[in-house]
């Protein structure tokens, strides 16, 4: 089994197969809980109700993500990947079984925010494994594997959903994961062994929770706005000043902290700006998409889940197959070309979702997003991996954890904005074709101003990254 050093590098690479295997099957957990669910929404408003808290599924999932992966990025910096990475497997198999067996949008929404916790330690430690296995010119080959994994979870993972909840029960959406959570972690146990240096570092609790409760607090604000209170009232205003407040306090502390959670320089370094703004922008598109697309198939344009179900999975079928690619155009012509090539297409695909009615075909909306997921798919992983490659093994699981963090932000930060502007347009009004059209088109002209500015900071990162000695 490979011995993963404290120092950097790794041992013995001629058993890097089987680790690879199990990183894949754990990636797997989080990209088919991606796609499977956003199908269902309808099915599961129809059983526990709550249409317009249905937005929360997504948001209190992607902060509970967001939110603690910068801690887990250190925590793998300090003790390991390995430790790291079981105890996420098994939140998630916990969370599964419980959102499983939900009744009410209440429940399913606190069940979900601990699949957030799970979660948020599975994504970036499978990354940044890979990242401390293969150097950079492997890892163009890694990434089609692990992205061919969200491909494939674009295609299973609407269709189970869409099968689950017109002949089974949406339940099962949750269920399915229980067996693959329980083959990942016999996977890890066997495959993978490292060896880290122990030591008794102080662990930055304060900070964590700072960061916590305030975005918290902000997501709160966003979703709830004219709903429970109005834009602007002074209920509104003292959340949002207060989760601010606590935000400024938390960049106080982590300024003295000695193992900061989320460390400031990685703010000062013009490549992991530019990559963190990047996916950033990408976050809030993609789960924009994946949480709109679906519902606007469904209720705007009269299909039913299976049929919504294959509208994303082209998303997410361009992305895996532009990804593993995208390694032969960021070794020939650098990052920031690769990254420029991607954004544009990204932007080209959102201007032609410009073009969705309530007449709009299936097929096009599916082109669109197919576009969009190739566009993403050239972004995403060499901005990443640039950032991987910029800095040591100590470094690397805050690295990586940043630019997931950021990522994970603007899924929730976005996802919430959203849900906001649907419930702004909608209103105390029947959900009709035409009004989901209208919102499902404010959402589409943001998405536009995101890919500008994916567009700009692409064209700002450094053309090529070397690998630290």
């Amino acid at each position: 089994m490979t011995k993963l050093e404290a120092s950097p590098g790794v041992g013995l690479r001629s058993e890097r197969g089987p680790i690879l295997l199990a990183l894949m099957l754990s990636t797997s957990l989080v990209a088919l809980d991606s796609t499977i669910l956003a199908t269902a929404v309808p099915s599961i408003v129809d059983d526990v109700g709550g249409f317009n808290e249905f937005p929360w599924l997504f948001s209190i999932y992607l902060l509970a993500q967001a939110v603690t992966v910068p801690l887990y990025g250190k925590l793998a910096d300090l003790f390991g990947r390995k430790p790291v990475i079981l105890f996420g497997i098994a939140m998630f198999l916990l969370s599964s079984v419980l959102c499983g067996f939900a009744w009410s949008m209440g429940t399913l929404i606190v069940f979900r925010l601990v699949q957030g916790l799970g979660a948020g330690a599975i994504l970036p430690m499978t990354i940044t494994i890979a990242g401390d296995l293969y150097t950079t010119e492997e890892r163009a080959v890694v990434q089609g594997y692990m992205a061919s994994i969200w491909g494939m979870a674009a295609v299973v993972g609407p269709t189970l959903g869409g099968v689950f909840s017109e002949y089974v029960s949406w339940r099962w959406i949750f269920f399915v994961n229980v067996p693959l959570c329980l083959i990942a972690v016999v996977m890890v146990l066997r495959n993978f062994a490292e060896r880290v240096e122990r030591t008794r570092p102080a662990i930055d609790y304060t900070g964590a929770a700072l960061l916590t409760s305030g975005l918290t607090l902000l997501i709160l604000a966003l979703l709830e706005g004219g709903q429970h209170w109005a834009w602007g009232s002074p209920a509104g205003l003292g959340i949002v000043a207060l989760g601010v407040a606590l935000l400024v306090v938390f960049v106080l502390v982590e300024r003295r902290a000695a193992e900061p959670v989320l460390p400031l320089w990685v703010f000062r370094r013009r490549l992991l700006v530019t990559s963190g703004l990047i996916s950033l922008a990408l976050g809030a598109v993609l789960f924009g998409l994946t949480s709109y697309v679906p519902t606007y198939v469904q209720e705007a344009l009269g299909h039913g889940p299976l049929v919504a179900g294959f509208a994303l999975a082209t998303l997410t079928i361009g992305w895996p197959l532009a990804a593993s690619n995208s390694g032969r155009i960021y070794l020939r012509f650098g990052f920031r070309v690769c990254a420029l090539i991607g954004t544009t297409i990204v932007l080209g695909g959102v201007a032609l979702l410009l073009l969705l009615d309530e007449h709009s075909s299936v097929w096009f909306v599916a082109a669109g997003c197919f576009v969009i997921g190739a566009g993403m798919g050239l972004t995403a992983s060499p901005t990443l991996i640039a950032a991987q490659s910029s800095v040591g093994w100590h470094e690397r699981g805050v690295v990586t954890a940043n630019n997931l963090f950021l990522r994970s932000m603007g899924s929730a930060v976005g996802t919430a904005a959203f849900g906001a502007l649907v419930n702004a347009v909608l209103g105390a009004h029947t959900r009709t074709p035409a009004l989901l059209t209208e919102a499902v088109g404010r959402i589409v002209v943001v998405f536009v101003g995101l890919a500008v500015v994916m567009l700009i900071a692409a064209a700002a990162l450094p053309g090529r990254a070397s690998e630290p000695v």
